[in-house]
């Protein structure tokens, strides 16, 4: 079965071009929209937390998700939004410093990890959310800054996407309570060593600079999440492979 062309998606404030499997699209994961839709629930809303190490493609998983979902012939309406709305502005990660192994540093030369989110206002917003008409900030890759207030929710089911969702840990270990289907997105160190260097050298950095965060924050976070995530919570799990193309797979 041919590829799904989604050409010129704005991800995170980025152009992407997109192939997707169209299998895998309207097999497995239309379906799995339509099964977080139908959960029982008590809230409005129901919320499908996407989830993986930094640099699998979940911002870009998630879009395809909505404009394929509004594709279909009786259209479903799902809202994305991520967590990376709640980093830290950046003017506080440069101004607060965090204690590592390595000495004490700024908050900035580590930004991604758990302590450079406000997870209270996450947490805010899922539970406000779930009800409600909540508008999000987003992140913009272009300014490498938060936006806030720039994404009003309206549809009845939101991909939450983001890599400490399932983070168990103080402050991160009771936002699965809110999702009513998690996808697990993984892949191979390597290949995430390879997107996450791409990356930062497409927002501006040096192929050498880029080497360097990534050795000292992308690399460490990767490692965070897939160590200290509670996996548990998974009800489907995606693995994209070295061509790029995503398979179901298992933990």
């Amino acid at each position: 079965m041919s590829a799904w062309r989604f050409a010129e998606m704005l991800v995170n404030g980025l152009e992407v071009e997109v192939d997707v499997d169209r299998r895998l699209v309207e097999e497995t994961l239309l379906p799995a929209l339509d099964e977080a839709a139908a959960r029982p629930r008590t809230s409005r809303r129901a919320f499908v937390f996407l989830v993986g190490p930094p640099g699998v493609g979940k911002s870009t998983l998630a879009a395809v998700l909505a404009d394929a979902s509004a594709a279909r012939p009786t259209p479903t309406a799902v809202d994305v939004v991520g967590i990376d709305g709640f980093h830290l502005p950046q003017r506080h990660l440069e101004s607060h410093h965090l204690r590592t192994s390595r000495g004490t540093v700024p908050l900035s030369s580590v930004k991604g990890a758990p302590e450079t989110f406000d997870v209270e206002g996450l947490a805010q917003h899922l539970a406000a959310s779930a009800d409600q008409d909540v508008v999000w900030p987003t992140y913009d890759r272009r300014v490498h800054d938060v936006v806030a207030g720039t994404h009003p929710l309206s549809a009845d089911l939101v991909v939450v996407e983001g890599n400490w969702l399932l983070l168990d840990e103080p402050g991160w270990r009771d936002l699965a309570d809110h999702a009513h289907y998690v996808v697990l997105l993984t892949a191979d160190p390597a290949l995430l060593r390879d997107r996450l260097v791409e990356r930062k050298v497409r927002g501006g950095l040096s192929p050498a600079q880029a080497e360097d965060f990534y050795e000292r924050s992308d690399r460490l976070n990767v490692q965070r999440v897939m160590g200290s995530s509670d996996f548990s919570k998974v009800d489907l799990t995606l693995v994209v492979q070295a061509d790029g193309s995503i398979q179901q797979g298992e933990m």
